[in-house]
């Protein structure tokens, strides 16, 4: 009886014996004879310890709530961890590496995480592309710089780029107060428009929904700028002639040359642990190996959870998911507790491309044709801006590209722990269509489309490889769960999946149809990314719905909620 709550990892000076009928009957769970269920009372519980859970977690101990985080894997970070897989003494980010969202990000600046032992690197350039003629165009740490090489490609080019970057300082604050802000984000977005004027704020509307490529044509003459704004797009799902691929490449590109795209010192791991290690200072709780695989919900009201183990733990105040929306609402709740709609609209939430990711050790550093690759820490390689589209084209049609687009972390240039001293711990992703069978020929078949691109820009590449892994789609789900499929944003980026509606057409809030159960992670707005807004505003939520203050917010919530999810 006690052995199962210790391997749940539940336990505590509070341990009661607990079977309330009314929670139990509710959810027809039956147990064996005898059976004794171990359950711990707490304020929260957070499910799952990846970036978002984390955050949340971390900003409800800061308001005094005794907080429980359940893990399912065995290490806590989700998408943010690091291991030597490769080769020993190569350090190796498993998914995330490079971080602007975050550096960026005033939710994850608020944390104070230096004060918990992370610590950030640079590598001396931000970015690179590289064609395979050998030509590059550099996203260098300093604007000017970076302006200065637009400048030589096309007179004017530079100009460009700078005003480009004047018109980001102008919106920089209150425009990500308002992208990571639970909607409608009315105080951040009044500030907007107050620094903006109505013009102003026509032009930024009109930038939201412009495709990159337009994008790029009525910002630049030649080719690089281009390139910068149309390879940082690319990070999304949303192809470059697509509403709204203008804008995600306009904010990464410009968090580049704002924040750059630092790195923890030491592997992405760091950032997840220096989460964790603010949790626990304040009192909080973190458990792995503890899959839960229910939400208890009672009179519609999320009541706590169950775990694999059978071990239940009661929340008082709410329950916050940093699990995908698919697998919240059909595993965890079930959608016989579902308004019709929302099962309705579940059926047609649409991923993001998955990812198909390599990882070398390499016994030196990668000999670019393009000596200004050298120093960056990251470098998109594999097309032009032509190429783009044919990348686009072929993952719309269910192919892989024959020609993919590429984004390579130079991480050892980023942070010289990460690999022995004169080597280099490298890695590559490329999107690639969903419905893949990932046969042991289709994984060899992606993986060498890749370092055939590698070797056009990097002639030798193949002689420095002493260590190579690779993560298919299917192995990064494994390894995560909320990566289904290798989607790793939660969901498509696309403006039909954004805002309002995000995960489905609804509110676009953290809040679900079920009372104190709030979704926390990438597939709630804003999305995808290490900004960690995610699980800050499940809990900022939460937090606003326990005051006797938030009684009449949450009673207009659940009558929206009642009005937009009916069955029509």
């Amino acid at each position: 009886m006690g052995t199962q709550a210790d391997a749940a990892g539940v336990g505590g000076d509070d341990r009661q014996h607990w079977r309330p009928p009314s929670i139990l009957g509710t959810l027809g769970a039956s147990r064996p004879e005898g059976w004794m269920t171990v359950v711990r009372t707490v304020d929260a519980v957070v499910v799952g310890a990846g970036p978002n859970g984390l955050v949340a977690a971390n900003a409800l101990v800061d308001a005094g709530w005794d907080v429980l985080v359940l893990e399912a894997q065995d290490t806590i970070g989700g998408a943010v961890r690091t291991a030597e897989t490769v080769a020993p003494g190569f350090r190796t980010d498993l998914f995330s590496a490079f971080y602007p969202l975050a550096a960026g990000s005033p939710v994850i600046q608020g944390l104070h995480l230096e004060e918990h032992g992370l610590t950030w690197s640079r590598a001396p350039s931000v970015l690179a592309h590289v064609l395979d003629d050998g030509q590059a165009t550099v996203l260098h740490s300093e604007p000017e710089d970076t302006a200065a090489g637009l400048e030589r490609q096309s007179p004017g080019d530079g100009d460009a780029w700078l005003r480009l970057f004047a018109g980001w300082k102008r919106v920089r604050d209150p425009l990500l107060d308002a992208l990571f802000s639970p909607l409608p984000a009315a105080r951040p977005a009044l500030r907007l428009l107050r620094r903006l004027g109505a013009g102003g704020a026509l032009d930024l509307g009109r930038l939201a929904v412009l495709p990159v490529r337009r994008l790029a044509d009525e910002t630049f003459r030649g080719e690089g700028g281009g390139l910068l704004l149309t390879g940082n797009a690319m990070h999304s799902d949303v192809p470059p002639d697509a509403a709204g691929s203008g804008l995600f490449g306009w904010l990464l590109a410009m968090l580049g040359q704002d924040v750059g795209f630092p790195v923890p010192v030491g592997g992405a791991g760091a950032l997840g642990d220096a989460l964790a290690a603010r949790v626990r200072a304040g009192g909080g709780e973190i458990v792995t190996g503890a899959r839960v695989e229910r939400v208890l919900v009672a009179g519609n009201r999320a009541v706590g959870v169950r775990t694999e183990h059978g071990t239940l733990v009661r929340a008082r105040h709410a329950v916050l998911a940093d699990v995908s929306a698919p697998a919240l609402y059909r595993d965890l709740v079930g959608t016989a507790r579902l308004p019709p709609r929302l099962v309705r609209d579940l059926d047609r939430f649409q991923w993001d491309h998955p990812t198909f990711k390599v990882n070398w050790a390499l016994d030196r550093p990668l000999a670019w044709t393009a000596e200004h690759a050298r120093g960056a820490g990251t470098v998109h390689l594999g097309v032009g801006r032509r190429g783009f589209v044919d990348v686009a084209a072929a993952l719309s049609k269910g192919e892989a590209p024959e020609r993919p687009f590429l984004v390579l972390g130079q991480m050892t240039t980023s942070d010289p722990t990460r690999s022995p001293s004169g080597t280099e711990s490298a890695w590559a992703y490329a999107h690639v269509p969903h419905g893949v069978d990932w046969t042991a020929d289709a994984v060899a078949g992606q993986a060498h489309r890749m370092e055939q691109a590698l070797d056009r820009v990097a002639p030798g590449f193949q002689d420095t490889v002493v260590g190579r892994s690779v993560q298919s789609p299917a192995d990064l789900e494994a390894a995560d769960a909320n990566l289904v499929g290798g989607a790793v944003n939660g969901g498509t980026s696309g403006i039909h999946q954004e805002l309002v509606f995000r995960p489905m057409p609804g509110l676009g809030r953290p809040e679900t149809p079920v009372e104190r159960l709030y979704l926390a992670s990438a597939s709630a707005h804003p999305g995808g990314g290490v900004h960690g807004a995610c699980g800050w505003n499940a809990a900022r939520v939460a937090l606003a719905a326990s005051s006797p203050w938030g009684r009449l917010p949450r009673t207009l919530v659940r009558s929206a909620w009642g009005r937009l999810l009916r069955d029509t």
